[in-house]
């Protein structure tokens, strides 16, 4: 079968497709045959060895696929030829890919691969942020940074669907329609944001702060926040891993709330598929749809890797294989 490999950690440009043997399934695994893989930040970082999940070179990457199952166990909720996204972890870049049953979910018929394909990662892990560990209320206001991009985009759809006001934060003017059409109702670039969302909410602040960015955005972004607010750390995007003076979160009662979504579910393998049933009414109504960025063949997932790594996509970026 057809694979991309990481042969050296030397970033998106050490990757190369190559033919490898197809993956042999355990008995409680499915096998999936891969229509269009999602790319991802954590991605990029396996092309440097600078992800948390560090196989030894030459290995295939890849999160997050959606497709038709070839084969599964008999306990699986999922059947042979029916249409899946999933979590792979690693190995989603191929024409073949295996996932635990609990990391398999059923398309509705309304959802593309391609689209599926942008699920897994970005849509599960901001439910887990803005319903566990952010506490989302209906009413409240979500302040959304690097609005455009996979992660982003799917944060705003998801509060909006959660009942909450949006406001996007965008690097440049050229990435404010991406995060309109997600559904954000006030769009501000990341220069000056914090007196522009002062503007628009006022002393009463922001509610939660959606932060896959991280860097020198940090410290404005706890100011955005009125009291008893959260500040969702979700990534270091901006490459700097902020700091913070406690004595700011003393100020107005502020919680600075870490989101990791693959250490919590791991030990908890059956909150994936509760997570999924609470997204699926959203995926059917249309409330949730990932925000396409540019699409790439599997032979050019290099650029693709770059896209995300120069950091000019806008939308999810996705590998199609058929």
């Amino acid at each position: 079968m057809r694979a991309i490999r990481i042969t050296e950690l030397n970033g998106p440009d050490s990757v190369d497709l190559a033919e490898v043997e197809a993956p042999t399934p355990n008995p409680d695994e499915v096998m999936i045959e891969v229509r269009a893989a999602g790319v991802t930040f954590p991605d990029v970082l396996m092309t440097r060895g600078e992800y948390q999940l560090k196989p030894d070179p030459p290995f295939v990457p890849g999160s997050e696929v959606a497709g038709v199952v070839r084969s599964a166990p008999e306990s699986a909720d999922v059947q042979v030829g029916q249409r899946v996204a999933a979590f792979t972890g690693i190995g989603g870049f191929a024409d073949l890919a295996t996932a635990p049953p609990t990391n398999v979910f059923a398309l509705p018929e309304n959802v593309s691969f391609t689209e599926a394909a942008g699920l897994p990662m970005n849509y599960l892990t901001v439910q887990f942020a803005l319903s566990r560990r952010g506490r989302l209320n209906p009413g409240e206001t979500v302040l959304v940074h690097g609005a455009s991009g996979g992660v982003g985009t799917a944060a705003v759809q998801m509060a909006r669907a959660m009942g909450a006001r949006v406001i996007a934060v965008v690097s440049q003017e050229s990435k404010a329609e991406s995060a309109r059409s997600a559904g954000a109702e006030h769009v501000v670039l990341a220069d000056g944001f914090r007196d522009a969302v002062a503007e628009l909410v006022g002393p009463r602040g922001t509610d939660i702060v959606v932060d896959p960015v991280g860097g020198d955005r940090f410290t404005d972004s706890l100011r955005c926040l009125g009291p008893e607010g959260r500040l969702l750390v979700i990534g270091f995007t901006g490459g700097e891993i902020p700091t913070v003076k406690v004595n700011r979160l003393l100020l107005n009662n502020l919680d600075v709330v870490g989101v990791g979504w693959g250490a919590f579910w791991r030990s908890r393998p059956d909150y994936l598929p509760h997570q999924w049933q609470e997204l699926l009414p959203h995926l059917e109504s249309g409330a949730l749809r990932p925000l396409l960025g540019p699409t790439y063949s599997l032979t050019d997932a290099g650029r693709a890797l770059r896209e995300l790594d120069e950091r000019r996509a806008t939308g999810k970026v996705v590998l199609t294989l058929s």
